[in-house]
């Protein structure tokens, strides 16, 4: 397929861009939601998963069902020394499965939840948490930075925990906020080559991260946010896309809330 590719389409079925995204931690949650909607727009999608084989696999090839294209490679985003070998995988992507060189996007999504005090957070687990929420989205975007065209999009996934303080998540929270500085700091550097940099902060979404919400935290959760309940994954995907595509071309060093007014 070249760059040039169009397609017709219905309200159900894709059209192709030949652009193409990087989506990490896309087997399941905002990550599988944000491929969905970003292979829905027209991209292909090159999602990643670590332990999560047959969820991004059924994910491919619901995508492929719809007309879209989507390739699932395992990453393991707290393993730096492995990023080279994925870029290469990518590399051979791009040009086996959509006969380019070039990536439109990046989603530094990828993450897990952990609730504890900080009297109790041990070196092991605050380790963990900064070397995939911080140290990985760091290197790599700049592993993968070469492979990014003129008006490419990247887009790291934050959190709204990072303004509304809430005990048992400090070390998480901790590095999404400086997962936000991280992304201003793209958006300067990288401007030059004409690459965007925002970061998207869900509020209370329903997803499995941190174990999920049971009937009393989402009563808490939806009591404090505007809208009444708590947000669903989709919700967050289609802003996410839209900032990978020409909607959102002159944003740029931006944080954006999705939260339905979280904390007011």
């Amino acid at each position: 397929m070249s760059n040039n590719t169009r397609a017709a389409t219905t309200a159900d079925t894709i059209v192709t861009t030949g652009d193409v995204v990087v989506i990490t931690g896309g087997s399941r949650g905002i990550g599988a939601s944000t491929a969905r909607e970003a292979a829905r727009r027209g991209f292909g999608v090159i999602l990643t998963y670590n332990a999560s084989p047959d969820a991004a696999h059924a994910l491919v090839r619901d995508i492929a069902d719809r007309g879209g294209k989507a390739v699932a490679l395992r990453l393991d985003v707290a393993a730096v020394e492995a990023f080279g070998a994925f870029r290469a995988e990518v590399e051979q992507a791009l040009a086996t499965v959509w006969e380019t060189t070039h990536l439109a996007g990046l989603v530094n999504n990828a993450g897990y939840g952990l609730f504890q005090p900080i009297a109790g957070v041990t070196q092991a687990q605050f380790d963990g948490l900064l070397k995939v929420h911080l140290k990985g989205p760091f290197f790599l975007t700049q592993t993968l930075l070469p492979l990014l065209r003129k008006g490419a999009s990247i887009v790291n996934l934050t959190s709204a925990t990072t303004r509304v303080a809430t005990a048992g998540v400090a070390p998480y929270a901790a590095f999404k906020a400086g997962l936000q500085v991280l992304t201003r700091y793209m958006a300067k550097e990288f401007g030059e080559q004409g690459i965007r940099a925002n970061s998207v902060s869900p509020g209370a979404i329903r997803t499995e991260l941190g174990g999920g919400l049971n009937d009393e935290f989402e009563a808490l959760l939806s009591s404090q946010t505007a809208l009444g309940r708590v947000g669903e994954p989709e919700e967050v995907a289609r802003v996410i896309a839209s900032l990978l595509s020409e909607d959102g071309g002159w944003i740029n060093a931006q944080d954006i809330e999705v939260s339905g007014g979280y904390v007011v």
